[in-house]
């Protein structure tokens, strides 16, 4: 079997908490060849846990990828870098995994989708979500009809942000809670639920959102209230909450509302997927909480030995960083804003050749 020998760009929490080790249990099919880190101290000290030589620790990316020994680069930067660095790989003739998202505004993220295709590189976007078990599970029940035909759902996200500010955490890093792009928290952490919910039900139409401010600068909103509406006619509801704690269970969580029953998740990490129909009786599905980062790798891996394709390309991110700012333009406008289409022509209020008519809502 083939080993992929892997360049690691970003050595921090990301690299060490998440994608090592997935890739530590899938050390039959990679091998971490080099590091670096803006900070080398921090990348040698990585390279020590996993006995790897020093002169394959760099505080300079770019002197890294121009090595003719690595076959893929695992990019694990700040938010505002992950174009810049893609950007850079993929002119090195890189196949590389990008953190998510594909970049911190849609001009970049617009750029981003040119990479492939001015080069032959392959590139995967780390979206866990949607690899994860629970949500493919989800998108399987629905597909089978279980719960009949979907009506809508709600999806809450609740956590404390401030209250991991000073811990050893990904809220205790200065770029988070201070972060030079818009959307702040929402971006980073809420484009996974957007992820997650279109990866379940399709193409968005359009969304209509408010946020109540705040001067955090870790995230515009206090809240965000979101209501989506899919191209397949499901609609719902999504709410991001990333300064307050849900106090009573069972939480919110994310329930979907059919004609013949209800899925419900009551968090990510439960490991049961509940559903109940109508008729009263009910079962539980179980699953392994967070699989995404092992998945999304394993399909990398084969993605490059040419067995599958690449689930979550950039096309695939680019709508869902685009469901996000959409949110963020409805907010501000205070319209409703259309995402997987163009926004159709307002209708005329009157008919040509008559008087003026009302317009009526049928």
């Amino acid at each position: 079997m083939k080993k992929i020998r892997l360049g690691v760009i970003g050595t921090g929490l990301a690299w060490e908490r998440l994608h090592y080790p997935a890739f530590k249990e899938l050390s039959d099919k990679f091998e971490i060849a080099a590091l670096a880190n803006r900070t080398k101290k921090d990348a040698k000290e990585f390279a020590i846990k996993i006995n790897l030589d020093m002169q394959n620790v760099y505080d300079d990316y770019k002197a890294m990828i121009k090595r003719t020994d690595l076959d893929a680069i695992d990019i694990l930067v700040p938010i505002e870098l992950n174009y810049e660095v893609s950007e850079e790989v993929a002119k090195a003739g890189k196949s590389f995994i990008c953190e998510k998202p594909m970049a911190p505004d849609m001009g970049q993220a617009k750029k981003f989708l040119e990479l492939a295709r001015k080069h032959i590189v392959k590139i995967m976007i780390a979206e866990n979500y949607r690899y994860n078990e629970e949500n493919n599970k989800i998108k399987q029940l629905i597909s089978e009809g279980r719960i009949g035909d979907i009506v809508y759902f709600i999806k809450n996200n609740i956590n404390c942000f401030p209250c991991q500010m000073t811990k050893d955490t990904y809220a205790g890093t200065e770029w988070r809670q201070h972060p030079d792009f818009p959307g702040g928290a929402f971006l980073d952490a809420a484009l996974h639920d957007i992820a997650a919910v279109r990866h379940i039900f399709g193409a968005v139409q359009c969304v209509q959102a408010f946020g109540k401010p705040q001067k955090e600068d870790f995230n515009p909103y206090l809240s965000v209230n979101a209501n989506i509406q899919f191209k397949n006619g499901i609609i719902g509801q999504y709410t991001y909450f990333p300064s307050g704690t849900e106090s009573q269970k069972p939480y919110v969580g994310f329930r979907i509302f059919g004609t013949k029953g209800e899925i419900y998740l009551e968090e990510k990490s439960s490991g049961i997927i509940n559903v109940a129909y109508n008729d009263g009786k009910s079962e539980k599905v179980s699953y392994t909480p967070e699989r995404g980062y092992y998945n999304e790798l394993l399909n990398f891996y084969n993605a490059l030995t040419g067995t599958e394709k690449i689930s979550v390309t950039p096309e695939i991110e680019y709508g869902d960083v685009k469901n996000v700012f959409d949110i963020l333009e409805s907010i501000a406008s205070r319209k409703v804003v259309y995402v997987d289409e163009h926004q159709p022509e307002e209708p005329k209020a009157y008919i040509e050749g008559s008087d003026a008519v009302r317009m009526y809502i049928q």
